[in-house]
């Protein structure tokens, strides 16, 4: 084996075991007697999301796949988190390292890539980020890492500590440990896809119910079972909606989707903060919306149980958009209703 092939398989690994699982909290949300709550928080990874595990995988898969050796250019398309991430594992590597992301991408990951010694490229729309990444990579000599097609490929579902077996591990001693359900969003498609399949893998009694934004086409995809579906908007939930079905979202393995509006994303966002005492992103604000309405439906059925869900980032990176209040009425706008909703379920 290339000595520098072992070395970064190795130094990968090391980066891995020095990393403790995430926490799992339970929450405590008043009106649903025999329901309980819970949420896994990823926010805590060394580059500060859900992504940090996908950006392992695809580069222990690229690596050993031969894509990427010593001194490879890689290139990402990225709304943003994915990019950090990459970047994170490509300074730990040695290797130079290009984002494109859309150009309304926040700040603050723009930030952190670069503080990680990453190079960002900005692309008008986000359906143009594939095309401008393919071209770079090509142009370089390097390799483009592709995370909407390698997302389901790189991260091994069956197990090795991937998200789902790490949920299921930290519900074991919980009254209800196997879930009623699983609440996710999409953006690769990946996460889904790996808790789906690990749920039939496993043989549980849960149910994986995928929640998406305005402006993403993953919905209306799944509804229509039309995976050539596009649309002309953006998602403003970053990280989360895409304008055309990823080849690692897998609809076969989904329950159930939800479309949640982007006012409720953010109301349900800043009420989780007061519940939660810190700021969690917009992912998870669609993600949290969309347990809530599980819980509502097993109310209403007189269903006990417990529903799980994911912190997939920090608020922190979000302080000039989702929490910035002018911000919010010029892009999202009155988010009164969604607010007395929110009070209705508790």
């Amino acid at each position: 084996m290339n000595d520098w092939i072992r070395t970064a398989v190795g130094r990968i690994i090391c980066d891995q075991r020095r990393s403790c699982d995430t926490h799992l909290y339970k929450l405590d949300v008043p009106g649903f007697p025999g329901i309980d709550f819970y949420l896994k928080d990823e926010s805590t990874h060394p580059t500060g999301s859900l992504k940090h595990r996908l950006a392992r995988s695809l580069f222990l898969h690229a690596i050993c796949s031969g894509k990427v050796r010593e001194g490879t250019h890689v290139v990402e398309a990225s709304s943003g988190s994915t990019a950090v991430s990459e970047a994170y594992f490509a300074k730990l590597l040695g290797l130079p390292f290009t984002a494109v992301m859309p150009r309304n991408t926040a700040r603050k990951k723009i930030e952190q890539v670069e503080l990680l010694g990453g190079h960002c490229h900005f692309a008008d729309h986000p359906a143009e980020v594939y095309a401008e990444a393919e071209r770079l990579a090509r142009e370089h000599g390097g390799h483009y890492m592709d995370q909407f097609t390698y997302a389901e490929r790189a991260t091994d579902w069956r197990g090795n500590n991937n998200i789902a077996e790490s949920i299921f591990q930290q519900m074991a001693g919980e009254e209800h440990p196997v879930p009623h359900a699983i609440v996710v969003s999409a953006g690769t498609g990946g996460t889904s896809s790996t808790i789906g399949r690990y749920i039939r893998y496993k043989g549980y009694d849960s149910r994986l119910v995928v929640a998406d934004p305005e402006n993403s086409v993953f919905y209306d995809s799944y509804q229509s079972a039309n995976p050539g579906l596009t649309c002309a908007g953006s998602s403003r939930i970053e990280g989360i909606g895409r304008p055309q079905v990823e080849p690692s979202f897998l609809p076969e393995v989904i329950d159930e989707m939800l479309k949640v509006p982007d006012a409720a994303s953010i109301a349900t966002l800043h009420w989780l903060e007061k519940l939660l005492g810190k700021k969690p992103g917009g992912s998870t604000g669609t993600n949290m919306w969309g347990v809530l309405n599980v819980a509502q439906r097993m109310r209403e059925q007189g269903l006990r149980g417990s529903v799980v869900t994911l912190m997939c980032d920090s608020g922190e990176r979000y302080l000039d958009t989702y929490y910035d209040r002018g911000w919010i009425a010029e892009h999202i706008g009155d988010l009164s209703a969604y607010e007395r909703q929110l009070q209705r379920f508790i």
